[in-house]
């Protein structure tokens, strides 16, 4: 299952309302959504967005690709 672009466009960080970055894992699945301003990082589990604080994983400086845009079908 693999996550809508229509809902990423309206995704944001539930803490700071910023804008979020689609992180992919070695299968080409989404993975998580990355919030930089706040240094977390949400899960993505089966298709569906986890925006919950407390199952996000903090991101160290050095551990997140830099922003990228999203192609879009």
């Amino acid at each position: 299952m693999t996550v809508d672009h229509r809902l990423l466009e309206l995704l944001v960080c539930p803490l700071c309302k910023g804008p979020l970055e689609l992180q992919r894992g070695a299968d080409g699945k989404a993975a998580e959504l990355v919030c930089h301003a706040d240094r977390l990082a949400f899960p993505v589990r089966d298709g569906i967005p986890v925006m919950l604080e407390q199952e996000a994983r903090h991101v160290e400086p050095g551990d997140a690709v830099p922003p990228s845009p999203l192609p879009l079908p």
